[in-house]
Parts: C-alpha cells; sequence; structure tokens
C-alpha cells in the first residue's frame, strides 16, 4: 500500500458511528484511504483503533505508526475491489503448505516435524474435511482437489477486511492451515508463529543465531502478531 503523507491540522480524533459501519473523524471531518475512499470499518473497536493511532501523531502523520489504520486502508483499496484475485492467490498456498513438505533427514529434525506439524494437519482433516498430506523433500506434489476445493471456500466466507488479516496471516508462516488455526483460535498467535519456525530454530540449534535473520523474523512476527489483532477487531 502507498504511505501518505499529511500535516497534523486536527485538534480531537473520534470514532463515530455512520451509515454502513464506523469511522474516524478529525475534527469533525470523516478520513478518508489513500485512494480516497470513504474508511469506513466493521466495528467500533477497530474505529477506536484508528482513532489513537491518529491522535498520536504528532507534527506530521507517519504511517508506519498506524497499522490497523494501514490494515483498514488496504481492506477498503486493494481487498474489496479484488476479493476473488486475492482469495485465489492465497488458496493456492494450501497446496504447498510448510506443514507438508518434511525433511528426510536428519531423524530428530523429521520427529521434531511430526510431533509439531502432524497435530495441525489433523486438526484440519477434523475440521474442515480437507486433508492434506505431508511428503519428504522439496519437490512438489500435489494434494487432493477436493481438499485444496473445501479449503478455498474457506475464505469465501469472509469479510473483506478478515481477508486483508489472513493474507498475513497465511503468507507470513507459509502455510494456509496456521492461517486457518489462528483464524479458529487453535493456538495463540505467538504459539502458531513459533511452529511456523520449528526449521530455523532446528538450524540455530546447529550453527549458531544469524542476529540479521533473527531480526527479520521477529519483524515477521510482529506482522503475525498484527494480523491476528487485526482479525479479531474486524470481528468485535
Amino acid at each position: 500500500m502507498s504511505d501518505w503523507k499529511m500535516k497534523r491540522f486536527w485538534e480531537v480524533a473520534a470514532a463515530v458511528e455512520v451509515e454502513g459501519g464506523f469511522t474516524v473523524h478529525l475534527d469533525g471531518r470523516a478520513i478518508k484511504t489513500p485512494g480516497k475512499a470513504h474508511l469506513i470499518v466493521p466495528t467500533l473497536v477497530m474505529a477506536e483503533a484508528m482513532a489513537l493511532e491518529w491522535d498520536a501523531q504528532v507534527e506530521g502523520v507517519n504511517p508506519e505508526t498506524m497499522p490497523v489504520t494501514k490494515s483498514a486502508n488496504s481492506a477498503v483499496d486493494k481487498v474489496t475491489p479484488q476479493f476473488d484475485v486475492v482469495a485465489d492467490m492465497l488458496g493456492e498456498y494450501a497446496g504447498t503448505d510448510l506443514l507438508c513438505y518434511r525433511a528426510s533427514q536428519p531423524a530428530e529434525l523429521v520427529a521434531r516435524q511430526e510431533a509439531a506439524w502432524d497435530p495441525l494437519l489433523a486438526w484440519c482433516t477434523r475440521v474442515f474435511a480437507a486433508p492434506l498430506t505431508p511428503v519428504s523433500g522439496v519437490m512438489f506434489a500435489p494434494q487432493s482437489e477436493s481438499s485444496l476445493h473445501i479449503l478455498r471456500a474457506a475464505l469465501s466466507k469472509l469479510s473483506a477486511f478478515e481477508l486483508t488479516a489472513m493474507h498475513d496471516l497465511i503468507t507470513l508462516p507459509g502455510s494456509f492451515v496456521i492461517g486457518l488455526a489462528a483464524m479458529k483460535g487453535y493456538a495463540t498467535p505467538a504459539e502458531l508463529w513459533e511452529l511456523s519456525r520449528l526449521d530455523e530454530r532446528y538450524q540455530q540449534e546447529q550453527w549458531g543465531l544469524d542476529e540479521e535473520a533473527e531480526d527479520m523474523a521477529r519483524i515477521k512476527g510482529e506482522a503475525f502478531e498484527h494480523a491476528y489483532d487485526f482479525l479479531q477487531k474486524s470481528r468485535n
């Protein structure tokens, strides 16, 4: 999403109810997206979070300190007009899910993957009736078309705001199943993020910590946590 630049001109940022949902007024003026659309969100708690972000700006608007507003902008400007395109793109992750591509060796890593990831795949089978088959190695192995259809259909029931959150909940860990697990409350976002880093953690044990890679993982982990929080705000 393109960042926007604006100097602070308002005294009061307030969440207000409007036709179709909620928005933020700056001294009584409704905010808009970078695409010039009215920024109307589905819940009061989301509008209140955005109002706090706007109120925290000092001289100029810094979008990097406004994650809820940025995600809401994306939901309106990007996801809403191309909902099916985004859903189809995310659905492709089910066919190449991180949890399905396993190491063939060493035995310790194989065992860790089985212990951590098999329960998630079993949960997916139980809850969605959409089994995915794990394979050894990195070569592509097709999954059941029936399962892929069922999993993709789960996204069709979401709002544009929920799908915006699911984008990061799926793409950051590289796992459609982990995204669904976050959506359904299978575990905390921190626990699910760690499950996606199982291979990295094993490599750290063998070769030591790569501080640059760890910093990047921390940034992605924070983005994953934000996406989970945005998903909750889309519903409450």
